[in-house]
């Protein structure tokens, strides 16, 4: 944490700024996409400040900020969602899942971790279905299977039960988590019903689980330290 906590104060600043200036949605402008997606900037100098070298050397690494590019440009269009650009949003974020699932890696495999999973996606799922239409009823559904996907890899690392548990792999799953609620709360807000704070919810939720996520990156190099001081 003393480490690593330094070089998250720009984010933590570029956060604060997004939610004092908290600029209305109604009229989306590239300064407000600007100011949406400065703490995913944030988290992208974090990662390089790691050193090129590192992430080229270690793949998780690498994806993990592969994923905050797509999400960065995802929030762009999300600015203008209502302008038809939502479905474009829909795409990035969905590859970023994919990239994620694959710096979270598919060991331990922790079937059980997966069914809960896919237990919890297919409930979301079902709840969603009667409220949607059109391309959207294939599209939520890919969604959730993704994130989900993402979800079961993050919480499968951490293995608590066998003590093999680190902070970063615990972040990574928290931060999985927060994403998937997150997203379910954006779902419900546009598709069901108004949910009560919900641009709050969804973004506080959101920077929470990208930083996790960011901050899970560095595991590997935690681990050669390690061996070295050994």
């Amino acid at each position: 944490v003393k480490s690593e906590g330094p070089k998250l104060v720009p984010f933590f600043k570029a956060t604060c700024v997004y939610f004092v200036l908290w600029l209305p949605t109604s009229s989306p402008s590239w300064f407000s996409a600007l100011i949406k997606c400065l703490p995913i900037f944030c988290l992208w100098v974090f990662l390089l400040a790691h050193g090129i070298n590192f992430l080229v050397s270690h793949r998780s690494a690498s994806r993990i900020l592969a994923g905050l590019i797509f999400s960065a440009m995802g929030d762009a269009f999300l600015i203008w969602q209502e302008q038809g650009y939502f479905i474009h949003g829909l795409l990035m974020f969905a590859i970023t899942h994919i990239l994620y699932s694959s710096a979270f890696g598919m060991k331990p495999l922790d079937l059980k971790a997966g069914l809960l999973m896919g237990l919890i996606s297919s409930s979301c799922y079902a709840f969603l279905y009667s409220y949607l239409s059109g391309p959207f009823t294939y599209l939520v559904a890919v969604y959730i299977a993704l994130i989900g996907f993402m979800g079961w890899r993050a919480v499968a690392g951490i293995q608590l039960c066998n003590d093999l548990w680190t902070w970063t792999k615990l972040s990574a799953c928290i931060g999985a988590m927060l994403f998937m609620v997150s997203d379910l709360t954006i779902a419900l807000n546009k598709f069901c019903f108004p949910v009560p704070y919900s641009r709050f919810i969804i973004m506080a939720t959101y920077y929470a689980a990208q930083m996790l996520i960011a901050l899970s990156a560095v595991e590997t190099r935690d681990e050669e330290d390690f061996r070295k001081r050994s």
